[in-house]
């Protein structure tokens, strides 16, 4: 059977020539890490194509068989069919090249954490940010996805400053939907109206906040968190009932401690260092027992330890025997 021929057929319709290209017809992602899995999962849900750049084929693949697994997750628990897996996953494409930006109009960096530090290496997101300069239309919005690194910074070596934003998508839940929006100090009130579209593409709330060292849900967070460390290291409650309490008292999803697992103990610490450093106030400091899960490498889901035992697939097995 001979090859199908694939050609574009938008040049034969007869109004062609004034049609404009959509907003946001393409989204690009640069890190497929678990924010940026997160990011490529909720805006392929919601129809829009993407892109997303990683090192190496290896990552992309891992990239794929991440999303892949997350979507039979939520086919299981949330009533997403097998059908509309397909849809959100054909939608999806991975690159090793930022050349494939090119028809985006809306780029996000997310530049995964380093394994062993839980940094994140600002050189490196000012060169990608560069880089996406360098492919991409001068409409194209550029985002970051971050808490502390300030998006003036990374704005700073482009020549279109005005086109930056950063923002941030606190909870990786699916009914979880706001997301911390920071106009840099070169931020157009166009670019800024523009992403106020793309939150309502996606079905987020936006939560607008000036640029600050942590943002609003990492601030209250870690906070919340140092208490509750020092609560565990003073005995006054189980580990496992200082969570439940978080959850029924306040309403949150999951308990704190349970929510420093998910996040990442070695993001925490590095974002909490920041802070501290940042405003000079001790309750920003990292607990010790965050330190010495850090240098116990006892992370969280990712190493299978951190407050609580996961297994391979990152369920809750057990409470870590280290607190009792």
């Amino acid at each position: 059977m001979s090859e199908l021929i694939k050609e574009p057929i938008e040049s034969f319709g007869l109004f062609s020539k004034d049609k404009k290209k959509s907003l946001f017809s393409k989204i690009g992602i640069v890190g497929a890490g678990k924010d940026g899995r997160n990011i490529i999962r909720l805006t392929s849900s919601a129809g829009l194509e993407v892109i997303f750049i990683e090192v190496n084929r290896e990552r992309i693949d891992f990239a794929f068989e991440r999303l892949s697994a997350g979507l039979d997750s939520r086919i299981e628990n949330w009533g997403l069919t097998p059908v509309e897996k397909r849809a959100i996953l054909g939608r999806i494409k991975g690159s090793t090249d930022y050349a494939d930006l090119k028809d985006c109009d809306f780029v996000i960096e997310c530049i995964r954490y380093d394994d062993v530090t839980g940094e994140r290496n600002t050189s490196l997101r000012r060169q990608a940010f560069q880089e996406i300069e360098n492919v991409v239309s001068p409409e194209a919005i550029i985002a970051t996805n971050s808490t502390t690194v300030i998006i003036s910074e990374l704005a700073s070596v482009l020549k279109h400053k005005e086109r930056c934003v950063s923002m941030h998508f606190p909870v990786a839940h699916p009914d979880a939907k706001i997301l911390e929006l920071v106009k840099g100090a070169y931020t157009t009130r166009e670019v800024y109206d523009k992403v106020l579209l793309f939150a309502r593409l996606i079905n987020y709330e936006i939560i607008d906040v000036n640029e600050s060292n942590g943002l609003v849900s990492m601030r209250l967070m870690v906070v919340l968190l140092n208490e509750a460390c020092r609560m565990l290291m003073e005995k006054t409650a189980k580990m496992e009932s200082i969570d439940r309490l978080t959850v029924v008292s306040y309403g949150m999803r999951i308990g704190i401690f349970r929510m420093a697992d998910i996040i990442g103990i070695e993001k925490l610490v590095c974002l909490m260092e920041d802070m501290f450093n940042e405003y000079g106030d001790q309750k920003y400091k990292p607990n010790p027992i965050l330190w010495r899960l850090y240098r116990t490498k006892q992370l969280g889901i990712p190493t299978g330890k951190g407050f609580f035992i996961y297994n391979k697939d990152g369920v809750l097995v057990a409470p870590n025997p280290f607190f009792n």
